[in-house]
C-alpha cells in the first residue's frame, strides 16, 4: 500500500503542488500562444504529454550509460526525436490541427517543462518512475493549458466549442452570453498572461489552503498523541 502512494504521489506532484505552470511558472509561453480556444489548447496538452512520457522513458533507459560531459547535447536530441514523431503523427493524422498550432509545435523541443522533468527527475529515476513522472507533469500542464483556454474563448467570444482534431468538423458550440458582451481583449496575448496570472493565484491560494489545514490536522493528531502518552505513563 505504501508502494502504491509512493506511485501515486509522484503523478499528483505534477499536477497539483508541482504544476509546471501554475506552480512553477515554466513553458508559458505556449500557454499564451495557442489558447485562443479550447480545441487548440487540448491538441497542444496531448502533444506536450505524449513528447514527456517518450522523452523520460528514454532518457531513463539511457540513463546510466549517458557520460555526464555530453548528458544535455543528448537529452536535447532524444526530445527533438519525439517531438519529430508526434510532429508527423499530426500531420499525417490532424493536419488542420497541426496548422493551428504552427511554430509552437516544434518549439516543444525547447520547452523548459520537458527539458527540466529529463534532466532533474528521469535522468535519477527509474523506468516506471519517470513515465509516472511524465504522465503527472504532462497532466499539469494539460489541465493549465485547457483551463486557460475554456476561460479565454468564454470570455472573449461569448461561446464555447469544440473541433473535432480528425475531421476538423465542430462538435458542439453553446452561446453562453451574446458576443456584445464579450471581452475580445481577452483572446490577445496580453488578456492570456492575464488570465494565467489570476488562475495562478486562484488555485495557489487554495492549495496553500488547503496545505496549511492538512499540517495543522497533522499537528493537532501529534498533540493528541502525545498527551495520550503521557496520560499512560501517568
Amino acid at each position: 500500500m505504501n508502494k502504491f502512494k509512493e506511485k501515486l504521489k509522484i503523478v499528483t506532484t505534477g499536477i497539483l503542488q508541482g504544476n509546471p505552470t501554475f506552480a512553477l511558472f515554466i513553458g508559458m509561453c505556449s500557454v499564451l500562444a495557442v489558447t485562443t480556444t479550447f480545441s487548440t489548447a487540448l491538441g497542444m496538452g496531448l502533444a506536450v504529454i505524449l513528447v514527456m512520457i517518450m522523452s523520460n522513458v528514454v532518457v531513463s533507459l539511457i540513463r546510466k550509460l549517458t557520460p555526464d560531459e555530453i548528458r544535455i547535447p543528448v537529452y536535447i536530441v532524444v526530445i527533438a526525436v519525439s517531438v519529430t514523431i508526434v510532429e508527423m503523427l499530426m500531420d499525417a493524422f490532424t493536419p488542420v490541427l497541426a496548422d493551428s498550432l504552427g511554430v509552437y509545435l516544434p518549439l516543444v523541443v525547447v520547452n523548459c517543462i520537458i527539458f527540466a522533468r529529463a534532466e532533474s527527475f528521469a535522468s535519477k529515476n527509474t523506468v516506471l518512475d519517470s513515465f509516472l513522472d511524465a504522465i503527472g507533469s504532462g497532466l499539469g500542464y494539460f489541465v493549465a493549458v485547457c483551463g486557460v483556454g475554456i476561460v479565454r474563448e468564454i470570455i472573449g467570444t461569448g461561446t464555447f466549442g469544440f473541433t473535432n482534431p480528425f475531421t476538423n468538423i465542430e462538435l458542439f458550440r453553446v452561446t453562453l452570453f451574446p458576443a456584445e458582451y464579450a471581452v475580445s481583449f481577452f483572446v490577445s496575448n496580453a488578456g492570456a498572461f492575464m488570465i494565467l496570472g489570476l488562475l495562478a493565484a486562484a488555485i495557489n491560494a487554495i492549495s496553500g489552503k488547503v496545505i496549511k489545514n492538512r499540517l495543522k490536522k497533522e499537528k493537532a493528531a501529534k498533540a493528541a498523541a502525545a498527551a495520550a502518552v503521557k496520560a499512560g505513563a501517568q
